[in-house]
């Protein structure tokens, strides 16, 4: 579940021009995609650097291992729009961080079946084994340098009852303007 939110949330680094590079990789280390990326695009700029925001909707989560009154009280929480907001800095930008492959560096327990990008698109699948669990996510969307829309699903298996759970969920966010400084605040 961490690592697909912390996907989620670094999305604004994945956009790119809807004109621009095509990667297309399978079977492939987050390092491969990422390194995959960056031949690609020849050291362009991917996104605009600034403030981003937009709305992430979850349409279905589900946690089969909580006590019934829990899974309510989770139950009630999905379909609303939960507003995201991010800064995006030039020293982001220019390093070319979390494209859709985390950012630990050297991290050995994801790996992608499919990475399509290319024509303003993304389509992705990724299952990442560890200890605690193991995850399988898509994502499949569209984006540019200045907005993306995403859809995006989930399973995790655990043990855990607070870990294993499915979800799906849409991202939609755009580049606003200059970054106001209090986006981690928001």
């Amino acid at each position: 579940m961490r690592r697909f939110l912390l996907i989620t949330a670094l999305v604004p680094l994945a956009a790119c021009n809807a004109g621009g590079p095509t990667v297309s990789a399978t079977n492939a280390s987050e390092a491969e995609v990422k390194a995959k990326v960056a031949a690609a695009t020849g050291g362009a700029d991917m996104i605009s650097p600034g403030r981003w925001e937009g709305t992430m909707t979850i349409s279905d989560m589900k946690m089969p291992k909580l006590p019934a009154d829990q899974q309510a009280k989770l139950a009630s929480r999905i379909g609303g729009k939960q507003p995201i907001v991010s800064c995006v800095t030039e020293e982001e930008v220019k390093a070319k961080r979390a494209f859709f492959t985390g950012d630990k560096s050297g991290d050995k327990s994801c790996t992608y079946s499919r990475f399509t990008m290319g024509g303003g698109k993304i389509d992705a699948a990724m299952t990442c084994k560890n200890e605690g669990g193991n995850m399988n996510a898509t994502m499949t969307g569209t984006f540019s340098s200045d907005a993306y829309h995403m859809e995006m699903a989930s399973n995790t298996d655990s043990s855990s009852p607070y870990a294993a759970m499915s979800m799906k969920m849409t991202v939609d966010a755009k580049r606003t303007g200059a970054c106001r400084g209090t986006e981690d605040k928001e």
